[in-house]
């Protein structure tokens, strides 16, 4: 008497990617509860088992359904939104501000819809996600059917759903405790990187993944900037500093781990962590080739993933198996690296080691989900097909067959697509609502590039100052004397700085825009040392706002941003149409005099060499005290030993 199943599937080329790389032509397969229960010839499977639908899969290949790696599923609503930007640019100056601006509940599920049917369509039935608003995200993916490792991101700063990464963490906890159990859905701890964390982040999330036994997902060494800046502040490379943190103990999975050298992969695969190999986004933001054959030589668990779309600008999982291959093979130099059947065993069973899923899919084994995909090679493209090589079914799936050659999807045991048409997602309603928002973005990014200031603002952490500056600049010829008036009676002398400041002012044509000056401080001590450096930007406003008797003015109030990005950043963001330097030594005092604050500035300008100043500040918040501290000021140039007359209403870029 025959086993009960719920679908047989015959009549098929079945690639199980089982540990021997068993094949089956003609062969079938047995499904019954989620579960597939028998895997073989065709023959011996129809001898056992019988069931109520069989599939008659006319010569196509049967083959697990692949494996996402790393991704960023509801990014498909940032696909094409700021092309050919170097990595920081792009997240930083764009995607950044539009994430904070627009995504909400909503905008993850409909993204998640458009990227799920993009995904089954390329033969996808698995993915790690890490994102925003992860419960919405795993919601969406559990009602339409797909299995997925889905984490929330922690950062350091304000995110779309997180104030802090405290907030970030509190709420991975609630997530994890909310899906650790589903049969779909693998709840997952997400620092997002190393330079997006502090140290204490990092061990939080490392702690918090270990005690729920959970997989712990991160970015680790995707660009050669992010490990010369973990080597210059921590004074290692990446993988030991993540080491040092912990974020190894846990069942982690490594994303990108482009610049790493062998001692760190020896590192990663004593702690049994996972490589998700991103070729599309790594080759398309320039950040490089990660070094994949050495990493499979020294035994690590490697699997292929597609990044997000905004950073690929697709999901498709044939596409990037061809890359990789492609990619393996140019980075060594070498036609015989990373073949067909390594590929393909890199986005099925050894990609679900690498999420540390492999016991549950991956292969098509007793026992293990079905989770499988039907594939027609019997296309134009890729025919003829040569049989003598065992190992051409595996060169016709990477090197010729297209995404659009997936037929049948199905996932723990239910089907997803059928005869390429999605059976768990509207397309035509998804598709409509995507229009809806990329109107929307593109109504906010074409308002946003008509103003550096709005700019300024869009990249976080600008703040105005509320009040008003009252200032005098006057040329000296020596700032001895103006020390010594320093000491007298009459001022008392609060606080005292030394600065060296490198200041980079950005210019446009349109005088209305203003101005961006980048300031580096290099504070110094007494010994001459530099004990710390600090950025920043300030937005200056279009001149000043009024002048007083002996050309004390009047300055408008200034936006400031702490600088977190390098010079060349700026540049390429606000892309100035010109730019001037100046630098100069200063030393800053805080005073009282007759009852009111001043800061005391003098500055020795050495490029270009304007000489010596005295600068003399006071705040305000008034038009009447703007006039009484107006005169105060030249009664404090005058007591200082300075000549009014000498006064400057130019700031310095304006001088040269």
């Amino acid at each position: 008497m025959k086993n009960s199943a719920d679908y047989l599937f015959i009549n098929a080329i079945v690639l199980s990617m089982d540990a021997d790389f068993n094949q089956y032509e003609p062969g079938g397969v047995a499904v019954k509860d989620s579960l597939i229960v028998a895997v073989g010839a065709e023959d011996d499977v129809i001898a056992a088992w019988d069931a109520p639908e069989v599939i008659d899969c006319d010569k196509r290949v049967l083959l697990p359904g692949l494996i996402n790696a790393h991704t960023h599923v509801p990014m498909t609503l940032l696909r094409g939104l700021a092309d050919d930007l170097r990595l920081d640019v792009w997240l930083m100056g764009y995607c950044m501000p539009v994430e904070r601006e627009f995504v909400s509940p909503e905008f993850v599920r409909l993204g998640t819809r458009l990227g799920c049917a993009e995904m089954i369509r390329s033969g996808v039935t698995t993915f790690a996600d890490m994102y925003y608003f992860e419960d919405d995200i795993a919601k969406t993916t559990a009602e339409i059917g797909m299995r997925a490792l889905l984490g929330e991101s922690i950062l350091m700063f304000p995110s779309p759903d997180s104030d802090s990464p405290f907030d970030a963490l509190a709420y991975t906890r609630k997530f994890i405790e909310n899906w650790k159990d589903h049969p779909l859905i693998t709840p997952v701890v997400s620092p997002h990187a190393a330079y997006t964390n502090t140290d204490e982040t990092l061990q939080l999330a490392a702690a918090l993944a270990l005690e729920y036994d959970v997989p712990l997902h991160t970015h680790i060494a995707e660009t050669a900037i992010e490990v010369e800046n973990m080597r210059r502040e921590k004074e290692m490379p990446v993988v030991p500093y993540v080491k040092k943190q912990g974020l190894l103990k846990p069942k982690a999975i490594a994303a990108h781990c482009v610049h790493i050298d062998e001692g760190e992969m020896y590192t990663l695969l004593h702690a049994n962590t996972g490589v998700a190999h991103n070729p599309s986004s790594n080759l398309k933001l320039a950040s490089g080739m990660a070094p994949i054959s050495k990493m499979l030589e020294v035994g690590l668990n490697v699997g292929i993933g597609t990044d997000g779309t905004a950073s690929n600008n697709d999901l498709d999982m044939f596409e990037e198996m061809r890359l990789a291959a492609f990619v393996g093979k140019i980075s060594t130099n070498d036609p015989t690296s990373l073949p067909a059947e390594t590929i393909l065993l890199m986005a099925t069973r050894m990609g679900a080691a690498a999420l540390h899923i492999a016991d549950t899919t991956g292969s098509l084994e007793i026992g293990k989900r079905a989770d499988m995909i039907l594939v027609d090679i019997n296309k134009v493209h890729n025919a003829p097909r040569f049989r003598r090589d065992s190992n051409g079914i595996y060169a016709q799936i990477i090197y010729a067959a297209k995404s659009s050659d997936v037929i049948d999807v199905m996932i723990d045991g239910k089907w997803i697509m059928r005869e390429q048409q999605l059976l768990t997602i509207d397309e035509e309603a998804v598709l409509n609502e995507a229009e809806v928002y990329a109107k929307k973005v593109d109504a906010f990014l074409a308002e946003r590039e008509q103003s550096v200031l709005a700019k300024l603002i869009a990249i976080g952490g600008a703040s105005e100052e509320e009040s008003y500056e009252v200032q005098a600049k006057v040329a000296v010829q020596d700032i001895q004397p103006i020390l010594a008036a320093l000491h007298k009676d009459g001022i008392a002398i609060s606080y005292k700085r030394h600065y060296k400041e490198y200041d980079n002012y950005l210019l446009f044509d349109d005088p209305k825009q203003g101005l961006i000056r980048f300031r580096e401080d290099h504070f110094i001590n007494d010994a001459g040392e530099v004990t710390h450096v600090r950025s920043r930007l300030t937005h200056i406003g279009q001149t000043s706002e009024r002048h007083f008797p002996q050309k004390v003015i009047l300055n408008r109030s200034r936006y400031l941003a702490p600088a977190n990005q390098s010079l060349r950043f700026y540049r390429e963001y606000f892309k100035p149409t010109g730019e001037k330097e100046v630098n100069k030594v200063r030393l800053r005092y805080l005073i009282t005099f007759e009852n009111e604050e001043f800061y005391i500035n003098l500055d020795t300008v050495l490029t270009p060499s304007l000489g010596h100043f005295l600068e003399v500040k006071t705040r305000t918040w008034s038009k009447h005290d703007a006039e009484e501290k107006a005169k105060l000021v030249s009664k404090l140039v005058a007591f200082l030993g300075a000549s009014p007359a000498q006064t400057q209403v130019e700031d310095y870029v304006e001088m040269l």
